[in-house]
C-alpha cells in the first residue's frame, strides 16, 4: 500500500513567506462535510446502523440500494479525507506560530485541548460517533511524531493501516470457524433498546450516549483510530512539502498509488469498498463483516486519496472554479458546519426535536442530507462575507492564541 513513493525525492521547505488561505485545501474540506453528513445521518435516522443487522422497518429494494451506494462511496472514506487534512493543517499550524513567533507547542495543546472539550460534549450530547476527541488524542501523538522524516512517517502509516486491516482479518476468520449463530438477535434488541431511548425524552438521549460511550469508544479506537492517525501523518508528510502551493501533488499523489498508477489505486479501493458494501448489504454474517471490513481498511485509503486527487484536478479547471467557489467557505469554517449537521439532525431524529428515528427511509435521509447541505454551502458564504471565522473556529482560535482574535472582519 501506497507504494513506489521515493522519501528522498525533496525534503520539507523552511516558511520564509506570509500565509496565503489555500482554497483548495478548504474546498476540500467542504467536500468532506458532504461525505461525513451522508454517513452521519444513516446513524441518526437508524438505531440499527453500523451493527451487521437489517433494520426491519426498511428492508425494501431500494432501502437496501441507497445504503449500498453509501457504503460504496462514504463509509469509512471521507473521516480518513478529514484526518488527511488535519495532518497537513498542522503543518500549517507549526508555520503559523514560527511567523508569530511564539513555541508551537504550547499552542497546540491547547488547541488540542480545545478539540478534546469539544468532541466530549458533541458526543454525550448530540452525535456519539463523534471524531473531534479522538483527533484531539491523536493529535497529540502527531505532535510528538512532528520531528520524524518523511520516510519514517510514510512507514508508520504503512504499518498502522496494514496491522489494523490484518487484526480484523484474523478476528473474521476466527468468528467464521468458531460461531454458529451469530450475535444478530441481541443486536437487533439492543438495536430497537436504542431506538425507544433516543425518541422519548432529551435525558434519556444523554443517559443512552452515557450506556453506549464504552462501547463506541471501542469500536472508534480499534478501528477508526489506527486508520486516522496514519492519514495523520501522510498529510503531515504532504504538509511539508507544500503539496498544495504549487502542483507537487500530482506527483506524490501519484507516487503513493500502487505502482506508481492512480487508476490502480482507485480500482483498488472502488474493489474493496464493493465487497465491504455488498457483505453488510446481505448481512452474511459477523466473521464474512468482519473480513469485508478488514479488506475494506485496507484499499479505502487509496480510494480516499484518488477523490483528492479527482478534485484537485477539477479545481484546476473552468468548470471547477465554480464548486471550488462553493465548497471553500464551508471547508473554512468545517467545524462549525460539522456540529451544526449534528444539532440539525438531532433536532430532526431524537426527543431533542422531532424524534424521527426509525421513521424516515435510507432515501429520505440522503435528501434531507442533501438539503442541509446545500443549506450550509449558502450559509457558509454568506457568514464569512462579514466574519473572518467561523463561530466555533473563533472560539478555538482565541483558546490556541490565548487571545481574543478579531471576529469581524476588518473594512476593505
Amino acid at each position: 500500500m501506497l507504494s513506489g513513493f521515493d522519501p528522498s525525492a525533496s525534503s520539507m521547505t523552511a516558511v520564509s513567506s506570509p500565509p496565503v488561505r489555500l482554497l483548495q485545501l478548504d474546498a476540500l474540506r467542504g467536500f468532506a462535510l458532504l461525505g461525513i453528513l451522508l454517513v452521519n445521518i444513516g446513524a441518526f435516522a437508524s438505531a440499527y446502523f453500523g451493527l451487521g443487522v437489517g433494520d426491519p422497518q426498511f428492508a425494501g429494494p431500494l432501502d437496501r440500494a441507497v445504503r449500498w451506494v453509501v457504503a460504496l462511496l462514504f463509509e469509512t472514506k471521507f473521516y480518513l479525507l478529514f484526518s488527511f487534512l488535519f495532518g497537513y493543517s498542522f503543518t500549517l499550524q507549526m508555520d503559523s506560530a514560527e511567523r508569530a513567533g511564539q513555541a508551537f507547542v504550547p499552542r497546540m495543546q491547547r488547541r488540542l485541548l480545545g478539540l478534546l472539550l469539544l468532541g466530549l460534549a458533541h458526543a454525550v450530547l448530540l452525535y456519539l460517533g463523534d471524531i473531534l476527541s479522538t483527533y484531539a488524542l491523536l493529535g497529540l501523538v502527531l505532535l510528538a511524531l512532528r520531528g520524524c522524516a518523511d520516510e519514517q512517517l510514510l512507514r508508520w502509516a504503512r504499518r498502522l493501516i496494514g496491522l489494523t486491516a490484518l487484526a480484523w482479518a484474523l478476528l473474521g476468520l476466527l468468528l467464521l470457524m468458531t460461531s454458529s449463530g451469530g450475535f444478530a438477535p441481541e443486536l437487533q434488541a439492543q438495536a430497537l433498546a436504542a431506538q425507544q431511548a433516543y425518541v422519548m425524552s432529551p435525558a434519556s438521549v444523554v443517559a443512552q450516549h452515557l450506556r453506549e460511550l464504552p462501547s463506541t469508544l471501542g469500536v472508534v479506537w480499534l478501528v477508526q483510530a489506527p486508520c486516522a492517525l496514519a492519514m495523520f501523518l501522510l498529510g503531515r508528510l504532504a504538509g511539508g512539502r507544500r503539496w498544495f502551493e504549487g502542483e507537487g501533488w500530482r506527483e506524490g499523489l501519484r507516487q503513493w498509488a500502487p505502482r506508481g498508477r492512480p487508476a490502480l489505486g482507485l480500482a483498488l479501493g472502488l474493489l474493496g469498498s464493493v465487497c465491504y458494501a455488498s457483505v453488510a448489504a446481505m448481512a452474511l454474517g459477523d466473521g464474512w463483516t468482519l473480513l469485508a471490513l478488514a479488506l475494506d481498511l485496507l484499499t479505502a485509503p487509496f480510494l480516499t486519496l484518488s477523490y483528492v486527487m479527482g478534485l484537485m484536478a477539477l479545481f484546476q479547471r473552468p468548470a471547477g472554479v465554480r464548486w471550488l467557489a462553493w465548497l471553500a467557505p464551508a471547508g473554512r469554517m468545517a467545524l462549525s458546519n460539522y456540529l451544526l449537521q449534528s444539532l440539525v439532525c438531532a433536532l430532526i431524529f431524537t426527543a431533542y426535536g422531532l424524534g424521527l428515528m426509525g421513521q424516515v427511509a435510507p432515501l429520505g435521509g440522503v435528501l434531507i442530507a442533501l438539503v442541509l447541505f446545500a443549506a450550509q454551502l449558502w450559509l457558509s458564504r454568506r457568514w464569512l462575507e462579514r466574519f473572518a471565522y467561523g463561530p466555533v473556529e473563533w472560539l478555538l482560535r482565541a483558546l490556541t492564541l490565548a487571545s481574543w482574535p478579531r471576529m469581524r472582519k476588518q473594512a476593505g
